[in-house]
């Protein structure tokens, strides 16, 4: 007999999770602390790639519904010194193999697959606790609690289910990201929407840079990286919008306007986003009835990889559950045994990549590793 699944956390992962196991006809729930599918905005744009993010869809059996929502010609990618000068222009040639989507979208079409009452919503998880012989107990902000035999953690970086197999925390990495957006950017930020083209932007020097990419409608999406520590951002006020925006932009003095105006015009608030990990190679002894999956697992500095490698995690749990019906120890132990070494490699890849973004070569580093 199969066991019903609980999963914390309606992010991709965990619905990438439901799905297959939904697929293979084994009865989940996900609780989410999200009052509705609408509550928040997504993120912006994800590359889904050919080795992981595309096969966990396929095991969804949603590959066709994924290929509807590609954005053409978004994989485009230009790299622009300081003072605007283009020093790499790749167009989109369609050979990239990573072809990129809406995160809002990629979660609703993985959300309209599942039956309704899959999604719990505006169940916050306030604790967890373990009964004995595998079972656990799943508190709710406001009282109630579930009982599971079978909880998954796709809960993200500061996981509530984490603790129950492993005492990691995640820690500051030195640099954070800060967000901002232009909107309908062809018409009311024209050399902004140049500097980007039609893909991603990068403009990167030693421990900083500004990064854009066009989403849907003309928006504009940056991130502004910054090698700081946490209390110099803590200095900022950013309740109040114009005055962040302007000590932010102070660090990129002398820049080209075009890529400047990606900060001090931005149509919504600053959002600041510290990076943190858990430390490579993270792992933990197998506890019975209970596994992480994406950021809980293995959460890492953003390299373009967490929302596939999640997605992955989520196809490969539900196979294996599904593979060893009414033994659900065998599957979480079968998962975990491939996900530590296939986590702890995409790891160290990815935090590679993600300083070799800021390094004291950049961006030349970047021009060399997108032109190999």
């Amino acid at each position: 007999m199969n066991n019903h699944v609980t999963i914390v956390g309606a992010g991709l992962g965990g619905l990438t999770l439901a799905r297959v196991l939904h697929v293979h006809g084994i009865p989940v729930t996900v609780y989410e602390a999200e009052a509705s599918a609408g509550a928040r905005a997504q993120g912006g744009m994800l590359d889904i790639h050919e080795h992981d993010g595309q096969p966990a869809l396929r095991a969804a059996n949603l590959f066709d519904e994924f290929r509807g929502i590609i954005l053409e010609g978004r994989e485009a990618t230009r790299v622009l010194a300081p003072d605007g000068a283009v020093l790499l222009d790749q167009p989109d040639d369609g050979t990239a193999g990573r072809p990129e989507v809406q995160r809002g979208e990629l979660r609703r079409i993985l959300l309209d697959s599942l039956p309704e009452g899959t999604v719990r919503w505006g169940h916050k998880v306030t604790g967890v606790r373990a009964l004995g012989d595998g079972h656990h107990e799943v508190a709710f902000a406001g009282g109630g609690t579930v009982v599971t035999s079978l909880l998954v953690g796709a809960d993200g970086a500061w996981s509530r289910v984490r603790p129950l197999v492993s005492g990691a925390v995640p820690r500051y990495v030195g640099r954070s990201f800060v967000e901002t957006y232009l909107f309908d950017a062809d018409s009311r930020h024209p050399a902004a929407a140049r500097a980007v083209g039609g893909g991603a932007l990068m403009a990167l020097v030693p421990g900083k840079g500004i990064t854009a990419h066009r989403e849907s409608g003309g928006t504009l999406h940056t991130y502004v990286a910054l090698t700081k520590p946490q209390e110099w951002f803590a200095e900022i006020d950013f309740s109040d919008s114009d005055a962040a925006l302007a000590r932010v932009a102070r660090e990129f003095n002398g820049w080209a306007p075009e890529l400047t105006s990606l900060i001090t015009d931005s149509d919504t608030a600053p959002v600041l986003r510290p990076l943190n990990a858990l430390p490579i190679g993270h792992k933990w002894d197998r506890v019975p009835g209970v596994t992480l999956l994406g950021d809980a697992a293995h959460l890492s500095a953003p390299s373009g990889d967490g929302a596939n490698l999640a997605m992955f995690d989520g196809a490969e749990l539900g196979k294996a559950i599904a593979a060893h019906p009414g033994d659900p120890e065998a599957a979480l132990a079968e998962y975990e045994q491939a996900l530590f070494p296939r986590s702890t490699a995409a790891a160290l890849e990815g935090s590679h990549t993600h300083e070799m973004l800021f390094d004291e070569n950049a961006p030349h580093s970047v021009i060399s590793f997108l032109t190999a």
